[in-house]
């Protein structure tokens, strides 16, 4: 009869619990990558944990954009917005649709000019990716004129 030592207990529990601790750390998966010429992307943020998880990734990437609209006293998450990004040539770099209130570019080090386009609305940001030093970037929009959702 194949009997369990103390010791091999004790490494099987703890296999165990390893295993359950990174089944419960991979509940939350983030969108899939996607790809527009050679820039690789991540958009979503629908729902506190896939928001907290794209937060989190965000630092691994070299540019993070979030996207909200001004709610009174504080924001609302925005989804669905156009986003264009230029180089300093003015080529497009990336031309997509943010289906969510993150999206996260791996972007070439360099200057870049970011459109996004909301409701009818454009704000413009410039920013300057650099290796190594994640760039963030908010775009939050003004309330509606007559309190209207964008």
């Amino acid at each position: 009869m194949n009997r369990m030592t103390p010791h091999s207990l004790m490494a099987a529990s703890l296999v165990m619990l390893l295993v359950g601790a990174i089944a419960a750390n991979s509940n939350v998966l983030l969108p899939p990558v996607q790809h527009s010429g050679s820039v690789e992307y991540l958009s979503g943020g629908i729902g506190h944990d896939e928001a907290q998880a794209l937060q989190k990734e965000a630092r691994q990437w070299p540019l993070a954009l979030e996207f909200a609209v001004k709610a009174g006293p504080s924001a609302d998450y925005a989804a669905n917005v156009a986003v264009q990004i230029h180089d300093a040539q003015g080529h497009t770099a990336l031309e997509t649709t943010a289906t969510g209130p993150f999206l996260l570019a791996r972007l070439a080090p360099g200057a870049y000019k970011i459109d996004a386009s909301l409701g009818g609305r454009t704000l413009h940001r410039e920013v300057q990716v650099q290796p190594n030093h994640p760039a963030s970037v908010l775009f939050l929009w003004p309330p509606s004129p007559g309190g209207a959702d964008l």
